[in-house]
């Protein structure tokens, strides 16, 4: 396990999901709360009422709500949706070099600005080698056996893609890993229909030197675990036709 859940997640219905950041869930036993939803996405394919979801409590005079939704249920597998949980089992991930492409840099600092008005990730540094910076996206949409990034149109993950861009052009190596908390999938793509512009700048910094990862994490009640490389591909397979 990666990433652990202490206390271990709270089972729960999903009502309805409003006003982006709440949710309202009724739990195991009857009660019915409000949790803070994080995901500012549009949750395409993962927030449908009646599904199973995991909620976490943290009880604090200083939260406006104690609950957290964490994952959903579709299907036979549970997803993640706490974008937050994105870059801690990355981190956790590259402190344990479980990231092949990633590993033998010696120092690993989240959350640095390459320039100002601008903050990626990871900065990752060896003083054999350049300096290596990593932005983290988590994609919970599904089409098919693609998990597709971004659910909404994203003006910040643009920004992103122009800054890694930037860098490479300075002679830092600059990576976009996408990370996928959901098993049903095979690969992960942009999603064009969504965010066209976003995928066409994705396409072109590719290949101008950015680096395109994708990895997968399984999320259970106790916490999540660091899993299998994912395909990417730059345009999202054509849907099969109905026989």
């Amino acid at each position: 396990m990666i990433l652990r859940f202490d206390p271990p997640l709270v089972t729960g219905k999903l009502l309805k999901r409003y006003k982006r950041f709440l949710a309202d869930v009724e739990l195991d036993d009857g009660t019915v709360v409000t949790a803070h939803c994080a995901n500012p996405g549009s949750m395409k394919s993962v927030s449908r009422p009646g599904s199973q979801v995991y909620l976490s409590h943290h009880p604090s005079p200083h939260r406006k709500l104690a609950w957290s939704l964490e994952a959903i249920r579709v299907g036979h597998h549970w997803i993640g949706i706490h974008p937050a949980n994105a870059n801690r089992v990355v981190e956790a991930a590259l402190q344990r070099n479980l990231v092949p492409e990633l590993s033998g840099y010696e120092e690993i600092r989240p959350e640095v600005a390459p320039k100002k008005g601008s903050r990626l990730d990871f900065q990752l540094t060896h003083p054999d080698k350049p300096t290596c910076w990593v932005e983290v996206k988590y994609v919970t949409m599904k089409e098919g056996n693609a998990a597709l990034f971004p659910d909404s149109v994203s003006e910040r993950g643009l920004k992103h893609l122009e800054v890694l861009k930037e860098l490479v052009d300075q002679g830092s190596r600059a990576v976009l890993l996408f990370l996928c908390p959901r098993g049903d999938v095979t690969s992960v793509s942009p999603a064009d229909e969504i965010h066209a512009a976003y995928g066409d700048t994705l396409r072109q910094v590719q290949k101008e030197g950015v680096e395109i990862l994708a990895y997968r994490a399984r999320v259970g009640k106790r916490g999540i675990r660091w899993d299998d490389r994912l395909v990417f591909s730059p345009r999202a397979p054509e849907p099969s036709p109905l026989l």
